[in-house]
């Protein structure tokens, strides 16, 4: 082969290789060409990736701080109702024990009171009672007004209607047992009667 031959052959491969990288590089954005571009592309890239991956990330933080201190709040509130209602069940069976206290005075006629031989007894009796009032209003056990209010269905608990003039309907006239509230909350409806127009 000669020199001239040579040369040809090495131009017509320079020609071959720049057709083959032009090809290549026709699908390539024109930024991505330069490497220095081409770093800073990518770069630019990943900071951006990054910075929404920390954004994610801190917000993901901040939910989950949100959520523990509603969990503390939450379990604080449910160990103070706890406390604070831990006596509703033994409240409501002592509300019995008051029941009848209460019926055994009321069934006391006034010639016994008035008798000396009963008057300790009564005295006696009237002493539990307040002794008993007392003991609930230390532990937030209070009585239900009833009779003259009107009635509150989150508080009473009507059996009766009773034909009445002096009283508006829906107005309490009478009490057959006494309702008790604890703390804020219901431990016994008050059983009521409630006025109504006569016939």
């Amino acid at each position: 082969m000669t020199k001239m031959d040579g040369e040809k052959s090495d131009n017509m491969d320079n020609e071959n290789l720049s057709e083959e990288a032009e090809a290549e590089l026709a699908g390539v954005p024109e930024s991505m060409l330069d490497d220095e571009d081409s770093e800073q592309v990518s770069d630019a890239d990943r900071i951006a990736a990054l910075e929404k991956e920390l954004a994610a990330a801190k917000q993901d933080i901040l939910y989950a701080k949100a959520e523990e201190q509603n969990t503390r709040r939450r379990l604080e509130q449910e160990k103070q109702n706890a406390s604070t209602y831990a006596a509703t069940g033994f409240s409501r069976d002592i509300l019995s024990v008051a029941d009848n206290l209460e019926r055994a005075l009321d069934a006391i006629p006034q010639e016994l009171r008035d008798d000396e031989k009963f008057k300790g007894l009564v005295a006696g009796l009237e002493a539990t009672g307040r002794e008993l009032e007392t003991v609930f209003g230390k532990h937030g056990i209070a009585p239900i007004e009833a009779v003259g209010e009107e009635l509150d269905p989150n508080r009473h608990q009507a059996m009766v209607e009773i034909p009445s003039v002096e009283a508006e309907p829906g107005v309490i006239v009478q009490q057959m047992q006494r309702g008790y509230m604890i703390k804020d909350r219901l431990l016994r409806p008050a059983l009521v009667g409630v006025a109504k127009k006569p016939d």
